[in-house]
């Protein structure tokens, strides 16, 4: 990954975190989702069934924010980022998730928050996922 000419993170075999943190976000969602990834079986084990994890492998994690996620686009042709979280909050909560996932013990890099980042991925495998948190109603009901 680069900001301009330089690289500013750059991992080997592991997993591409493309991180939206939401104005609903906290601490312990943060926690919870790095707990998560990290524990994640979706590496394969000697007989290729997806029984692995970052922890199991000793892979590692690069991980970018990345607020466009929150984009909403069902209303007219310009993306709406309102459900976005505020920048400084969301640069907090970026900073620990990936302190969090380091701290699990997953070798983690990151690139730059809010920089305009060029992101190159050889995607070695079928997976790609999206994981969420539930919703607090839902989750709480």
């Amino acid at each position: 990954m680069a900001v301009g000419s330089e690289t500013t993170g750059e991992i080997g075999p592991g997993m591409l975190l493309l991180v939206g943190v939401g104005r609903e976000d906290d601490e312990a969602a943060c926690r919870r989702m790095a707990s998560k990834v990290a524990r994640l079986r979706i590496f394969d084990d000697e007989a290729g069934k997806m029984n692995l994890s970052l922890l199991d492998t000793h892979g590692q994690a690069l991980v970018v924010s990345q607020f466009t996620l929150y984009a909403d686009t069902s209303r007219g042709l310009r993306p709406s980022f309102t459900n976005a979280g505020e920048p400084t909050r969301a640069k907090e909560l970026y900073e620990l998730f990936v302190s969090e996932l380091s701290y699990l013990g997953v070798p983690t890099r990151t690139g730059r928050f809010g920089a305009h980042m060029a992101v190159e991925l050889v995607n070695d495998g079928p997976v790609t996922l999206m994981l969420e948190e539930p919703e607090r109603s839902a989750a709480s009901g």
